[in-house]
């Protein structure tokens, strides 16, 4: 579904680097809110609902094969 992000690379297959960026994408989102600057909070907030969509709702081991490099 969303191929040209490249989220189903083989990178993202160990969980904890899907735990990790996702992690990250909030916590940035989090900054970004805290200065006050809400169009990249949302940005990121859209951005992290996007890889866990992606990372553990839709995940499917057999589409992070290296065929795609």
């Amino acid at each position: 579904m969303f191929k040209k992000l490249g989220l189903q690379h083989p990178f993202f297959l160990p969980p904890w680097r899907r735990v990790a960026t996702v992690l990250a994408i909030t916590l940035w989102g989090g900054f970004e809110l805290w200065l006050g600057n809400t169009g990249w909070a949302s940005f990121f907030a859209i951005l992290a609902a996007i890889c866990i969509l992606e990372f553990f709702i839709l995940f499917d081991p057999d589409n992070y094969g290296g065929d795609d490099a």
